[in-house]
């Protein structure tokens, strides 16, 4: 599955409310996103209206690998 061309910052912080991620500060134009789902997590997502699909490709893949599974199976049910 293809990584979504159209995804912007506040939604992808909503997408990852599965997976516990909740705001923790905003500085600038960067939110700063926490879990404690399989252990502490920190991710930083620039607050953009699209997100690049390398920066969105990057994110995903570092969730992936902090939940333990592969990026496209992250992204089926993501997105």
């Amino acid at each position: 599955m293809k990584i979504p061309r159209d995804v912007n910052a506040s939604e992808l912080a909503k997408l990852l409310r599965k997976y516990n991620y909740k705001q923790t500060r905003q500085t600038g134009s960067h939110i700063r996103l926490t879990t404690n789902f399989n252990g502490e997590h920190h991710i930083t997502i620039p607050n953009h209206k699209a997100l690049k699909i390398g920066t969105l490709n990057n994110i995903l893949g570092d969730i992936a690998e902090h939940l333990g599974e592969s990026k496209q199976k992250l992204i089926k049910e993501l997105f």
